[in-house]
């Protein structure tokens, strides 16, 4: 069926649906004489990548490894991770630094001018880059302003991926594969075709689906839902992780609290002061995520209360206001002074550690179909994702997903 005459057409040699860090990272690694469309569900910056307060996990301090950063992985993902896919990513952490420091990424420097380690839950080691608190929007600007500045990538905001264009849809011989999407320019209200021998769906997960959630409103699980119409494989949806520690606050909505302030001291307590964590797991405040949320559920439950209690007032007032400056900010707004007073937080659905079965290159089952990040399951996360390794699976795949499609890219496939 030729398809090059329909109204609103745009040709492109790779189209990739979302603004992240995902999708970014891929359109950076393609060589320049790639044509290439990113296309943002809302504005550039309108993805879960902006609102990361955490880091990036990566091995780089000699203290550290690639097996105890592994063996941290397994254990949080209750082994139910897949080792490929767990030493790929891991592997590929001080390549992934390598690739944000050239596209100038600012991060925290130490007093040695170094990268300044934090440590988070799960993790054995501080091997968590940031930029204080506010890791995802530096990352999110300074790549946004990249792809904006080449010639070669162009965008596309507010415009809502509808489905899939496959072979096999358009009853085409050979084997089933993506030859596009379809889009919707909210603006005008009307439906683009986009069309590519390449389609990457970059466009986060499905946390949209639950009332509390610390997710931006784009993250309705489109890209699975699409690829899955499409007749690709997804996988372990249920393992859906909720963030311990988001502000109970009813002017803030959905606020989170970074987890790097229980990797700096920070206690949780009950009303009466406890600190109950200890109760719970050896490693109190910094056991994995799923542990942490499911003893703050079951306090909440059990007292019958409707928050606990975030305490980091007994760290000095200087450390507090240089390690957190926009938590301190932020919260200061709200009448909540962090270096006087305890946070009120509540567990929130936070990642989709499911999502379209993809392969080392994030290749779908259907050829010419990526997923790379939150989209997608490559099998990093098992049953509860690691603090931090979600950011570092975006770029360790994104640049996978970029060599794979330089290597399969022939120039007379144009559609």
């Amino acid at each position: 069926m030729d398809m090059s005459n329909f109204p609103l057409t745009h040709h492109f040699d790779v189209i990739i649906v979302g603004s992240g860090g995902a999708g970014l990272s891929l359109a950076l690694s393609l060589p320049e004489h790639f044509n290439i469309a990113v296309l943002a569900k809302s504005t550039l910056t309108d993805a879960s990548t902006y609102y990361a307060q955490g880091g990036v996990a990566a091995v780089l301090d000699e203290t550290d490894s690639i097996e105890q950063h592994i063996d941290d992985t397994m254990i949080a993902g209750v082994h139910l991770c897949e080792m490929d896919a767990v030493k790929q990513t891991v592997e590929g952490g001080k390549p992934s630094v390598d690739f944000l420091l050239k596209h100038g990424v600012q991060f925290t420097l130490d007093e040695q001018e170094q990268l300044h380690l934090t440590r988070e839950g799960g993790h054995s080691q501080r091997r968590i880059i940031h930029a204080a608190d506010a890791t995802g929007r530096a990352i999110s600007t300074t790549l946004v302003q990249r792809a904006q500045e080449k010639e070669n990538i162009t965008i596309f905001e507010n415009y809502i991926a509808i489905d899939l264009i496959c072979s096999q849809k358009l009853g085409l011989d050979g084997e089933n594969r993506a030859l596009g999407l379809y889009a919707l320019n909210e603006e005008s209200a009307q439906v683009h075709t986009f069309l590519a021998p390449f389609t990457a769906l970059a466009c986060g997960g499905a946390m949209k689906a639950y009332l509390y959630t610390s997710n931006p409103d784009i993250a309705t699980g489109d890209g699975i839902a699409m690829a899955y119409r499409a007749g690709c494989r997804v996988a372990n949806m249920e393992f859906n992780q909720f963030h311990p520690t988001c502000l109970y606050h009813p002017q803030a909505r959905s606020f989170l609290i970074t987890e790097a302030m229980r990797g700096e001291g920070a206690y949780l307590r009950l009303p009466d002061g406890e600190r109950f964590m200890l109760r719970f797991d050896e490693r109190a405040e910094l056991a994995p995520r799923d542990i942490v949320a499911r003893a703050i559920d079951y306090e909440i439950k059990r007292l019958g209360i409707r928050h606990v209690w975030l305490d980091i007032t007994h760290k000095d007032e200087s450390f507090i206001k240089e390690h957190f400056p926009t938590l301190y900010a932020r919260l200061l707004e709200l009448g909540i002074d962090i270096t006087k007073e305890m946070i009120p937080v509540v567990p929130a659905a936070h990642y989709t550690c499911g999502g379209v079965v993809v392969d080392e290159n994030s290749q779908t089952d259907i050829a010419g179909l990526y997923a790379i990040g939150e989209t997608s399951y490559t099998g990093l996360h098992g049953a509860n994702r690691m603090a931090s390794n979600s950011l570092l699976e975006c770029f360790v795949y994104g640049m996978s997903a970029a060599k794979h499609i330089q290597e399969n890219f022939k120039a007379d496939q144009a559609i």
